[in-house]
């Protein structure tokens, strides 16, 4: 009993403890994942938390990947995380200067920025591992994309990136000839 009350309070306390990763971004992968060089010269792959953006090969893949690259390539960033995914990629919100703002320091979510401009959806499933505030701002933000349909969203009826993905790994499997 002792033994998962500690591993409660570990994981509680892991969850509660975020880390911050400064670096450089030096390679984009896709409309939701890059790479962050720290001032050890250490490579980090981060995907961005809160959002899943359009597969490469997806309808709107490449302009989510180019927005992104716009926002944060061969900028410094700041990235508060918590956890890491199946992958080992660092799952963390990316902030980064503004570029309307010269004096500000990093204060632009890129991730929110992606959803803004309907190159993201909001990733619900894992609106738990956001703040209150930020599922907020991430709903209201996907909520007006459509509304004013941009990006994927002129696409009357766009596949989430999940339901794509789904389809593709079903295809795959059926290489058999059927």
């Amino acid at each position: 009993m002792k033994s998962l009350f500690l591993s409660v309070c570990l994981l509680l306390f892991s969850l509660a403890h975020a880390e911050v990763l400064e670096g450089r971004v030096v390679a984009i992968a896709d409309g939701d994942t890059v790479t962050v060089l720290d001032a050890q010269q250490t490579q980090f792959k981060i995907r961005v938390a809160g959002i899943d953006a359009p597969e490469k090969t997806q309808a709107f893949g490449q302009r989510a990947k180019e927005h992104l690259a716009a926002l944060v390539f061969n900028k410094p960033v700041r990235v508060d995380w918590q956890k890491r995914d199946r992958y080992g990629r660092i799952v963390g919100q990316i902030w980064v200067q503004p570029p309307d703002c010269p004096r500000c320091g990093p204060t632009l979510d890129a991730g929110l920025a992606q959803v803004s401009q309907g190159l993201a959806w909001w990733y619900r499933a894992y609106a738990n591992e956001q703040s209150p505030a930020d599922r907020g701002r991430y709903e209201a933000a996907e909520n007006e994309a459509r509304a004013r349909r941009v990006g994927l969203w002129h696409d009357p009826d766009p596949i989430p990136p999940w339901d794509w993905r789904k389809m593709k790994r079903s295809r795959e499997g059926n290489t058999n000839g059927t």
